[in-house]
């Protein structure tokens, strides 16, 4: 009863101000009134030097993820030269850090939950630096390879701790512009090494790389822990301190704090925080979206389309260095525009204008390699696989490579934080491995089928966000977990 109670005053207090309530009927329990959530309160809370400060030394960590996914195309054709790989070598070196990747994600979420996000932040570095470097001195394949996997490995981490940290810092009404910056952090690593990989050498891209692993690392040490984590541990002196320094020294944070504190509280003499309770039907909802959507991220093709594309412009009649070059410049202002979106238009549609682009875009690519069969079209086949990529990165960045992070770290409860997060971040590592894996096999077997099965998950992907993603936008975590879980 107590927990029932809590969800309808979670409900019933945010329907009004959001209009974004998910609930049933409830209106009067008893506990209503004293569970009112701190609309007004965060709703007033200004930014912060502490807040920002923070969400940037944690964005470095998006920043070395996004250097590790753009690396290997820029990176190939010297790294095959210099130390005498062959193909299938380098594929090897190229996809390896997936398999990194899912056994930082098995363990991401169970290592943030017992030494808390910063320190998470901090481990996961550690094994990206080492990563980098190794690349960079390396003499043989084994070298490069046993890099490449530390590096998988941290950034597996990274991809859940750092969205999980922003959100549980930051205030409701600015958390989606936040948590983008986690996205615009990537894209902007990613076309930092598009760019500049087709100019030096691929052992000084791989120390520039190294470079925001050593400052966030610094950085660490000069931001509060999560609030909510240091809660749900019961350190609540501390908790309050890392509130206060957050949200500014002449914030009132008492209604803020006690209602966090009320929520966990319940949610912990309730509720048993196995895996296997992950798979009650009180979360299936907050599951089928976070496991659905990652899902589909994957199979959207957006991975193989980074790591090799140099190889697909190529296929198309491209000029590499040109499609690296562009598709790097236009990455980073659309990653700003869609930060700018974030908690203006909400995820929904941002997620819906992206996976309809992908549809129409690798569509448009698949049309592209037909008409490389035919001798009256073949002409038009490099310029729409060029316009294609270059939509399909555009549309790519404004949703579908940032908003599911982001809800990912809004839709599940903290005492069940752990488990999902290490579940729904495996099932991304693990998609992204099949699809770089089986990529080249299927250009083998159809370059334009390839592209056509892409266009499709796209479609696939309209249909999934606009039957069962919910809209997070302007509610609190507290509020939305509750509205997912009405069982709870």
């Amino acid at each position: 009863m107590g927990r029932e109670s809590m969800e309808e005053g979670l409900l019933t207090n945010e329907a009004e101000p959001t209009s974004n309530g998910a609930g049933g009927g409830g209106g009067g329990g008893d506990s209503t009134g004293n569970l009112s959530m701190p609309s007004s309160s965060i709703a007033g809370s200004s930014l912060t030097p502490v807040l920002v400060f923070s969400t940037f030394v944690a964005v470095c960590g998006s920043f070395c993820y996004g250097c590790s996914i753009g690396y290997s195309s820029p990176a190939e054709t010297g790294i095959m030269e210099d130390l005498g790989l062959s193909m299938a070598a380098y594929s090897v070196f190229g996809s390896i850090m997936t398999i990194g990747g899912m056994v930082g994600a098995i363990l991401s979420g169970r290592i943030a939950d017992l030494i808390g996000r910063r320190c998470t932040m901090w481990f996961s570095e550690i094994f990206c630096s080492a990563g980098w470097l190794s690349i960079a001195f390396a003499k043989s394949a084994l070298w490069l390879d046993i890099g490449r996997l530390s590096i998988g490995f941290g950034v597996g981490m990274i991809c859940y701790v750092v969205p999980v940290y922003i959100a549980e810092i930051t205030p409701k009404n600015h958390r989606g512009s936040f948590v983008s910056a986690n996205q615009l952090m990537t894209t902007s690593g990613f076309a930092l090494v598009y760019f500049i990989g087709t100019f030096i050498s691929w052992r000084a891209l791989a120390m520039i790389s190294a470079v925001p692993s050593v400052v966030q690392i610094i950085g660490l040490f000069f931001i509060p822990e999560s609030p909510r984590w240091l809660a749900k541990c019961g350190r609540e002196k501390e908790f309050e301190a890392a509130l206060k320094r957050l949200r500014g020294e002449d914030a009132d944070i008492s209604e803020e704090a006690a209602d966090i504190i009320d929520y966990i509280e319940t949610l912990e003499q309730q509720t048993e925080a196995s895996f296997l309770e992950l798979f009650h039907r009180r979360y299936s909802n907050a599951l089928i979206v976070g496991v659905g959507l990652m899902l589909l991220q994957q199979l959207g093709g957006n991975g193989p389309m980074a790591y090799y594309a140099t190889n697909i412009f190529e296929a198309a009649g491209v000029s590499s260095t040109i499609g690296l070059q562009i598709s790097a410049i236009i990455q980073i202002p659309v990653a700003i525009g869609g930060l700018l979106l974030m908690d203006r238009s909400g995820r929904r549609p941002l997620l819906l204008v992206s996976a309809s682009g992908m549809c129409f875009s690798c569509f448009i690519i698949g049309i592209s390699f037909c008409f490389k069969e035919s001798p009256h079209l073949k002409a038009l086949t490099p310029v729409l696989a060029l316009t294609g990529s270059l939509v399909a990165a555009t549309a790519f960045t404004i949703g579908l490579g940032g908003i599911p992070w982001i809800i990912m770290s809004e839709i599940f409860p903290i005492n069940v934080k752990a488990q999902a997060g290490s579940l729904v971040t495996l099932v991304n590592w693990s998609t992204s491995w099949i699809t770089t894996y089986t990529f080249n096999f299927m250009m083998e077997w159809s370059s334009a089928g390839t592209f056509f099965f892409f266009s499709g998950v796209g479609g696939l992907t309209v249909l999934f966000v606009a039957k069962l993603v919910p809209e997070t936008k302007g509610r609190t975590l507290e509020e939305i977990q509750a509205s997912l879980a009405p069982f709870l």
